[in-house]
């Protein structure tokens, strides 16, 4: 997809959360089809698609085949599993970010230290901020891979950028993913960002991504905001059986 394709669907994104987010589109409120909004954008169908699979990656839309795509019934719940999920392609959480900084540096000097990764190596640390539909700040991510692995990360269109699809993409066999979370309460700054009160409790996210051998591929660190949005942890039980 080119650069101008991916503006395009991002454009047609925000604008149909919108809709929805507003009200204007009410929960089981069927959504024009592919062809209609083709039409009202000026877009190929590739990038309305696009679009689309990433309301429903957010949980603000389902889609049935012959059937049509209809606001789901709850919005802006996310499924926490996808949060630490390695086969899962596209964003964990809806909404767009803004980059803060990108650079190289020395791992002493990251914010995050990698745990086996010595002073002296090189490392990416990226900073970005998540935005919702009104363009507010949600929440911050701060992320930190070696640079080996991650060596024209910085050349990579950073906004849309999910670090576990393009360590795939360049061949980094990941095999676990762990996610703490805690509760924080928010500095000066950071209130003044969020637009809250300093001391107002958060919670801080820290995932720690691993390879096969052994060897950590990334350390993230997000802070949340509560809000609107719900998180939990859904799994399949259906195949389970009582062992004794």
């Amino acid at each position: 997809m080119s650069e101008r394709d991916l503006l395009l669907h991002v454009r047609i994104r925000r604008v149909l959360e919108a809709r929805i987010r507003s009200g204007q589109w009410g929960p089981g409120t069927r959504i024009p089809t592919e062809v209609q909004l083709c039409e009202e954008f000026g877009v190929s169908r590739i990038t309305v698609q696009r679009a689309l699979r990433d309301l429903a990656d957010a949980g603000l839309i389902v889609r049935f085949r012959r059937r049509g795509s209809f606001v789901a019934q709850a919005i802006g719940q996310h499924n926490l599993l996808r949060f630490t999920g390695l086969l899962i392609q596209g964003a964990e959480m809806h909404g767009d970010h803004r980059v803060v900084a990108a650079q190289v540096l020395p791992a002493r000097a990251a914010r995050l230290r990698l745990p086996g990764v010595p002073d002296d190596e090189a490392v990416v640390q990226m900073e970005r901020q998540k935005l919702n539909a009104a363009g507010k700040v949600i929440n911050t991510e701060l992320h930190v891979l070696p640079f080996r692995l991650a060596p024209d990360l910085l050349d990579q269109p950073l906004e849309p950028l999910t670090t576990h699809a393009y360590l795939r993409d360049r061949g980094v066999e990941l095999v676990r993913s762990r996610l703490y979370v805690e509760p924080y309460a928010v500095g000066q700054d950071e209130a003044e960002l969020f637009g809250l009160a300093p001391g107002t409790p958060v919670f801080r996210w820290t995932r720690e991504t691993w390879t096969r051998r052994g060897e950590i591929a990334e350390l993230l660190e997000e802070i949340v905001t509560p809000g609107s949005e719900r998180f939990y942890v859904e799994t399949d039980l259906s195949g389970s059986s009582d062992r004794r």
